[in-house]
């Protein structure tokens, strides 16, 4: 059976814009006809001109209407004049104005305008003069209502305009506020991302893959048992790539994908935030199968009762209400999933996190060197950079790096080989790019006494010197005393990758960190504020071996962790008595590796000398430097097989 197509309807839907137009042509007309009878012409004159019609005979008949406004009537051989040829022309309908009125003017003081009318007839000139009293009631009473008018269709328009915006693309009601705002992806949507594009994250692709397969083929679980689950929450640092996992999703499902933040459900408005809840979860349900995708769900999805004295988050908690009610409402057979996306998964409402609603939970770590790479691969694609560009070695310089970063690195290595003139980006370029987004950029500029910059280059070069010297410390890379971001020296290392840190692991970097420090008291016997930064990192890895992983013989076994800030609240969970004996084996640790990284610069103060002399006369190091000063590193061994 072949089925008719309808035929488009091309008629023009009733707007109300048109009512609109045609109160602005009723006000137009009804000043026409108010006043049209009387002023057809409506030239304009002054009464210095008038005059000057007056005197040369020119003016026939004289009307002042209202005793405000004169009306003036030209004699037959002055409208034919060739200096009254303005108002003479025919208009568009091809209609002259004989007849007259052919100008206006407003009069101004009524006696002295009635004495000139008199001296001029005292004077010989023939003409006529009448006053008139005109009433528009109706007219009058019209244009006082004209402004309250206009504001109300102002009003009318503007709502409208809000109606549309919020319903998603004009609805018909003023208020559509309560309207969810997500955005709809499905096969008629041009998403050209697919997880081709999502470059490593080869663990939480799979788990998404499985969630678009059980919309694809629902029977395929369903039919043992099983039931398809109801929600997935991607946890990981910021930059990891949790978003454009769930437009890879978009990409792959083919089914309608509704995508939103977290902050597009919290409004001014009490009870509009539960409301957008339930329209999405509508809208999802009617296009079912379907996936709903919440970017960055702890701006609702916060614990509920925690620091809320004033009562000011009940709005947030009625919308996470709402949340919760609907993602356990649903059946088996809707087939609806809910995936988001949060880096504050400890802050999150634990009912939010229990099986039946979010029953998987995607951890998306930062990316490891195989992975950098295959990230670095995917956003070398669009760049002009060198054949012989070794990714492998940008990989290896980047660790610790997100998706993000790197994709950052990409793009300043691009506008740094622009900056230069070049016509390819190559391995400097990326260099410059790491060291300008790790550090800062260079400033050259920033004036430094010789004290401060000699005190600068001891201080880097001890860090250089007391990390090369140690077995756990991450190798160097370079050393620079060109001030840079809010730093004015930078050493860059390469530390190792690796998932678990032994005790004299972080020992080793600790009293790297304290090299500066101690450079300068060896030195100058005197020390400087320039090592906050150094203390800063040191003290809090001090505090975590003791506190947190319990690798301090006087605490013991014992980790005081916090999974979030609020955890404890004011209250320490340990004894006073604990809090002295913390605070004293924290200042032993990193004292006892301050004292230690002085032993080995007093052994090596020469070459520490050596090499500070060099990188003031140079500004920045190299790795290479250093092994052509200190000769090569005691466990150079051990870490190139690394």
């Amino acid at each position: 059976m072949i089925k008719k197509e309808k035929k488009p309807n091309n008629k023009p839907a009733f707007n109300n814009y048109w009512i609109y137009g045609a109160l602005i042509v009723f006000f137009i007309a009804v000043n026409f006809i108010g006043v049209g009878s009387n002023n057809p012409s409506n030239n304009q004159i002054n009464p210095s001109t008038f005059e000057k019609f007056l005197n040369n005979g020119d003016v026939s008949r004289i009307v002042v209407i209202n005793k405000n406004k004169a009306q003036v009537t030209l004699t037959n051989e002055a409208f034919l004049s060739p200096k009254h040829n303005e108002i003479n022309k025919p208009d568009f309908f091809g209609r002259s104005n004989s007849k007259g009125p052919h100008y206006e003017f407003e009069i101004g003081n009524l006696e002295l305008f009635q004495k000139k009318l008199e001296a001029a007839t005292n004077e010989g000139i023939i003409f006529s003069y009448e006053f008139k009293t005109i009433e528009s009631k109706w007219l009058d009473i019209l244009q006082s209502f004209l402004p309250l008018i206009i504001i109300i269709a102002v009003w009318i328009f503007i709502m409208r305009r809000m109606s549309a915006g919020g319903a998603g693309g004009g609805g018909a009601q003023i208020f559509n506020i309560g309207k969810s705002k997500a955005k709809l992806f499905d096969q008629n949507s041009d998403v050209k991302i697919n997880f081709k594009d999502v470059a490593g994250l080869e663990g939480a692709k799979e788990e998404v893959q499985e969630i678009v397969d059980f919309l694809k083929n629902p029977l395929k679980y369903t039919k043992l048992g099983g039931k398809i689950p109801k929600g997935a929450l991607l946890v990981g640092p910021p930059g990891t790539g949790k978003t454009l996992l769930a437009k890879a999703v978009a990409g792959e499902a083919k089914v309608p994908f509704f995508s939103l933040s977290g902050s597009d459900f919290v409004e001014m408005f009490v009870g509009v935030g539960a409301s957008r809840v339930r329209d999405l979860f509508k809208q999802a349900k009617d296009k079912s199968p379907s996936i709903i995708f919440i970017d960055e769900i702890d701006a609702i999805g916060r614990a509920r009762g925690k620091n809320n004295i004033t009562g000011s988050n009940d709005e947030r908690e009625n919308t996470l209400n709402q949340l919760l009610t609907e993602m356990d409402g649903f059946g088996t057979d809707t087939n609806v999933i809910v995936i988001a996306a949060t880096n504050r998964a400890d802050v999150l409402d634990k009912a939010l996190m229990r099986a039946g609603r979010f029953d998987r939970q995607i951890y998306i770590d930062l990316p490891d060197l195989r992975e950098r790479k295959e990230i670095f691969e995917v956003h070398l694609k669009p760049l002009k950079s060198d054949p012989k560009l070794d990714v492998d070695f940008l990989s290896k310089q980047t660790p610790g790096f997100s998706g993000a970063d790197i994709a950052n690195v990409c793009n300043e290595s691009a506008l740094i080989a622009a900056r230069k003139n070049k016509k390819k980006v190559d391995r400097q370029d990326f260099l410059d790019a790491v060291d300008r987004i790790v550090g800062g950029l260079e400033k050259k500029s920033k004036i430094i006494t010789p004290d401060e910059k000699k005190t600068i280059a001891f201080h880097e070069a001890g860090h250089a010197t007391v990390s090369w010297m140690l077995e756990h410390a991450a190798p160097l890379v370079k050393v620079t005393i060109v001030p840079r971001g809010q730093s004015l020296g930078a050493a860059w290392y390469l530390p190792e990758e690796r998932q678990i840190v032994r005790t004299e692991q972080m020992l080793d970097e600790m009293c790297a960190t304290l090299g500066g420090r101690a450079a300068e008291e060896i030195i100058f016997k005197k020390i400087s504020t320039g090592a906050l930064s150094d203390l800063v990192k040191v003290t809090q890895q001090a505090k975590a071996m003791v506190t947190v992983y319990g690798l301090n013989e006087k605490i013991g076994n014992i980790t005081y962790y916090k999974s979030n800030e609020s955890e404890y609240g004011f209250n320490k969970p340990y004894s006073e008595e604990t809090a002295k004996l913390i605070d004293l084996e924290i200042s032993t640790i990193v004292e006892k590796q301050y004292k230690r990284a002085i032993q080995i610069l007093k052994k090596h103060k020469k070459k520490l000398t050596e090499l500070a002399d060099y990188l003031l006369d140079k500004e920045v190091i190299f790795k290479d430097d250093l092994e052509r000063i200190f000769g090569t590193r005691p466990f150079k061994e051990k870490l190139d097989s690394q």
